[in-house]
């Protein structure tokens, strides 16, 4: 008989001000400045209270240890862009970072929208790994991205139901 470990991860809405959620991007910002070696490598716009639509943490026993949000592109019809998708490293490979993907895709189809860009960076290749397995492909950078040496830009069209 096989024993099975199995994780349950819960998803919640959360304001962009929540506390646990502030967190964990805090966490995720200091490690992106160890690698790329400054804390100033956001090449775009820092998301804000005022311009994220929607925000998720993930939950893991009662834990937070992963969030993402998402920002209506304007003037890009149907576009949103993914921020601050995050998984702490202790829990990377529990699931929790898909189950935060497909929450802000099933959130953006609920809005309308069609379509999710993001940016990660050269120095992310765990990111660009999971985005790409995950079904979102390379796309010219767009917006703020456009000349950052370091971005690397993804997007898909979200499936219709």
């Amino acid at each position: 008989m096989t024993n099975v470990l199995t994780t349950e991860i819960q998803i919640e809405d959360r304001p962009w001000t929540d506390p646990q959620g502030a967190h964990l991007r805090c966490e995720q910002r200091a490690e992106i400045a160890i690698r790329y070696g400054t804390d100033d490598s956001e090449p775009g716009v820092k998301p804000t209270a005022a311009d994220i639509a929607e925000f998720v943490v993930a939950y893991i026993d009662g834990k937070p240890v992963g969030c993402g949000g998402l920002r209506e592109l304007h003037g890009e019809d149907g576009d949103a862009e993914i921020k601050r998708m995050f998984v702490r490293s202790s829990n990377r490979g529990s699931g929790a970072a898909v189950a935060v993907l497909r929450a802000l895709e099933e959130r953006a189809k609920k809005r309308g929208w069609t379509r999710l860009l993001l940016e990660t960076g050269v120095a992310q290749p765990d990111a660009t790994r999971f985005y790409e397995r995950e079904g979102y492909v390379r796309v010219p950078a767009f917006g703020h991205y456009k000349g950052s040496a370091d971005s690397v830009c993804y997007g898909r069209t979200l499936p219709r139901e």
